[in-house]
């Protein structure tokens, strides 16, 4: 349905993917917001684009080169459509860059959902999703930005021939010179959302540095091992049940959140990691559920019940022990939320 109302926010949940043995399948969604403030304005006005919070002094506010603006205009180009109605758009950014908490992720789902409102396009959520992983190529983290929960997702394998419009969000001529990208393939991603005790939230422990996706991908090996393969299946087979259940079976999940297939190639990029996943368990901490890395890093996510701040405590210490004081690190208690992107319209 058509909405030309005046003024409509968009807001993107932080996600978390990788999820102990779930590299590149599970995902959820947290209660921390990307929000987009947008206000028509009368035609032929310029875009106006502000933005504050995390990265403010970074971000570029070029619609052809920030990545929320850039992927709208790649999902409008596909509509014939050449440029971004005349907008004035606010952004306002918690989620840490380059942390493991699906910041790009959560622009690009904001990127195609802005498309969606400000063209009228109409289009269902299985169908953003398909424009969202154009750009990002990592269902764990866009289908719980979009969709809300605890997600497990795979994408089909595509054709050569189905991955021509590039996955790179653009606004300029395809290579060929035509002015409008082919249209996205359907159903290029699959996913379910899954159960989860309202009794669990996340503890985010961020440190003061970045760990580049590119980074993290290039130190896994191109082959695995039969036996660690086996070893993450069998864990993310109870895993997302075990999640699911009330009441909860603490040292179960623990148990379950082990992973063969990521975190011991990537454990010397974070500085403390080995000893964190280690020592930080339901019996040495009451109220711990699980730990593993979030996303690529360098984010220490645990699973708790209670005595949050005191497990979060416990994480800090050693990120600061490891290097003598020289990471500092914050943390944030998050519910894992069942509503993904939204768009709400107001005259």
């Amino acid at each position: 349905m058509t909405d030309t109302r005046n003024k409509f926010k968009i807001t993107v949940p932080a996600t978390s993917a990788n999820i102990g043995p779930g590299f590149d399948v599970l995902g959820m969604a947290f209660s921390l917001y990307l929000t987009l403030d947008c206000e028509r304005l009368p035609a032929g006005s310029a875009l106006q684009m502000t933005y504050e919070g995390e990265g403010a002094k970074d971000v570029p506010l070029v619609a052809e080169k920030n990545l929320i603006t850039k992927t709208a205009l790649y999902v409008l180009s596909t509509y014939g459509i050449a440029s971004l109605p005349p907008l004035k758009i606010h952004v306002t950014n918690p989620i840490p860059l380059g942390r493991g908490l699906g910041s790009s992720g959560s622009a690009v789902v904001a990127g195609v959902v802005l498309a969606n409102a400000a063209g009228n396009l109409g289009m269902s959520n299985d169908r953003m999703l398909d424009y969202c992983l154009m750009v990002e190529r990592h269902p764990d983290n866009v289908a719980p930005a979009l969709f809300g929960g605890f997600v497990a997702s795979f994408l089909r394998e595509l054709e050569p021939e189905e991955l021509e419009p590039s996955s790179i969000p653009r606004s300029e001529p395809t290579r060929n010179g035509a002015a409008q990208p082919p249209t996205p393939v359907t159903d290029i991603g699959h996913y379910i959302q899954l159960g989860w005790a309202k009794e669990i939230k996340a503890i985010a422990v961020i440190p003061d540095f970045e760990v580049a996706t590119e980074d993290a991908r290039a130190v896994l090996p191109d082959m695995y091992e039969r036996a660690d393969v086996i070893y993450n299946l069998q864990r993310i087979a109870v895993l997302t049940t075990a999640l699911s259940r009330t009441p909860v079976n603490a040292d179960l999940i623990h148990k379950a959140m082990s992973d063969k297939v990521h975190q011991p190639y990537r454990k010397h990029l974070i500085p403390g990691m080995a000893e964190m996943l280690e020592k930080i368990t339901p019996k040495t901490h009451p109220g711990v559920v699980g730990i593993c890395l979030s996303g690529a890093g360098p984010t220490i996510l645990v699973l708790a019940t209670e005595n949050f701040e005191q497990i979060a405590a416990a994480v800090q210490d050693i990120f600061s022990q490891q290097t003598n004081g020289g990471i500092k690190s914050m943390f944030k208690v998050l519910d894992v939320v069942h509503d993904g992107a939204q768009t709400e319209y107001f005259d």
